[in-house]
């Protein structure tokens, strides 16, 4: 069997957990910061997990993480 390869953007972008869900970054935090608020600029730093119906996508696509 063939070894598959690794989507090279979304190894950048997302992580798996232990217990299997996949883990993101959120958007938004790039530029025009400047009419955001304080308070939603610090929530943007907390990260996220991917919805459910993704998951099984993003998983095909980092098989080795």
């Amino acid at each position: 069997m063939p070894k598959v390869k690794t989507h090279s953007s979304s190894k950048k972008r997302f992580s798996l957990t232990k217990n299997g869900l996949v883990k993101r970054g959120q958007m938004g935090k790039r530029h025009i910061l400047t009419k955001k608020s304080s308070k939603r600029k610090r929530a943007l730093r907390q990260g996220a997990y991917a919805d459910k119906t993704c998951a099984a996508t993003v998983k095909m696509m980092i098989p080795y993480k």
